[in-house]
């Protein structure tokens, strides 16, 4: 993990801390001005809980996506489905479902804000056919290289499969703002609107990643799989 990584790993549990101490009387008393205070919009909230209908199948499973580690929180909903029907469950009979939030919100991002950005060098996600900080989403339609593994889909193919992906708004707001800070961007606004137009399609937004690792267990029957490092 790089400097920049490491220090906005920091910076995001500090900037959790201090909201907690200051909100956590008013989340308990008002949600609904909860929510205003950490920028959720609650229709976004609504349509979250209606994505997670989706989860179907006798065979349901979250990956708990918080780093990059070599497109796991991908990889792994791959070895799922594989070896699922290798033992007689079909594709329309189970979910996989990854949550990507802290240090992998990039790869719910398209390849523009990778380039904008430089978001390969910011989270430390290197390119394995160039050596260097990653300049595109090497998990989205990956090429051959980008995955230990040769021959894996990548996050579009296995959305074409039924694994439903979702990225934490919580993790977009804060670090557009430390990215903001790092290209001396004044309006941190525009970049957390930026990243949130930057989500690729059929990924969902969700107010949080763990809001969404708790519902798919708790609600939705999905067994919990860490898929950090």
């Amino acid at each position: 993990m790089n400097a920049d990584s490491t220090n906005s790993r920091r910076k995001f549990l500090n900037s959790m801390a201090l909201g907690a101490t200051a909100s956590t009387l008013s989340m308990f008393a008002a949600p609904l001005m909860a929510a205003e205070a950490l920028n959720i919009d609650v229709k976004a909230y609504q349509d979250a809980d209606e994505w997670l209908k989706k989860i179907k199948g006798s065979r349901r499973v979250v990956y708990d996506g918080t780093t990059p580690h070599d497109g796991l929180p991908v990889l792994w909903t791959y070895a799922f489905y594989q070896t699922n029907n290798a033992t007689g469950t079909p594709d329309d009979d189970m979910t996989a479902m990854t949550v990507l939030r802290h240090n992998a919100i990039p790869f719910a991002l398209q390849d523009s804000l990778w380039y904008q950005y430089k978001l390969g060098e910011f989270f430390g996600i290197q390119d394995n056919q160039t050596g260097k900080p990653s300049m595109r989403n090497t998990v989205y339609e990956p090429v051959n290289g980008d995955f230990p593994i040769p021959g894996v889909p990548g996050l579009k193919g296995m959305q074409e499969r039924g694994v439903m992906f979702c990225v934490c708004d919580l993790a977009l707001q804060v670090y557009s703002g430390f990215i903001a800070d790092k290209n001396q961007i004044q309006d941190k606004d525009r970049v957390y609107q930026e990243m949130k137009l930057g989500v690729l399609p059929g990924i969902q937004i969700v107010p949080s990643g763990v809001w969404a690792l708790e519902r798919a267990q708790n609600d939705h029957g999905c067994a919990y799989i860490f898929a950090g490092n």
